[in-house]
């Protein structure tokens, strides 16, 4: 989770672009748009979401390692899982 103010607003802009991109891809359905431009847009909203994610992932990590002395065992447990579900 951003904790300061401009990375909670970047993240906050970005959610709302993928939102935007969600619903386009909603009513091209609906419209019974060809199948290339929909599967254009899905692929766009893959890259927005895993864009978004990758620097959640950086900030948590970032945070989570700089603890003093060291991270414990439950951190970076924590941290491999989030691994895991991203990358799945």
């Amino acid at each position: 989770m951003p904790h300061n103010a401009e990375d909670k607003h970047r993240a906050i802009t970005r959610l709302r672009r993928i939102k935007g991109q969600a619903e386009a891809l909603e009513r091209a359905v609906e419209a019974g748009s060809d199948c290339a431009p929909i599967l254009q847009q899905l692929a766009a909203m893959r890259g927005a979401v895993h864009g978004l994610m990758a620097d959640l992932l950086d900030g948590h990590m970032r945070e989570t390692m700089a603890k003093q002395p060291a991270p414990s065992q439950a951190d970076i447990d924590e941290m491999l899982s989030l691994l895991r579900s991203y990358l799945k």
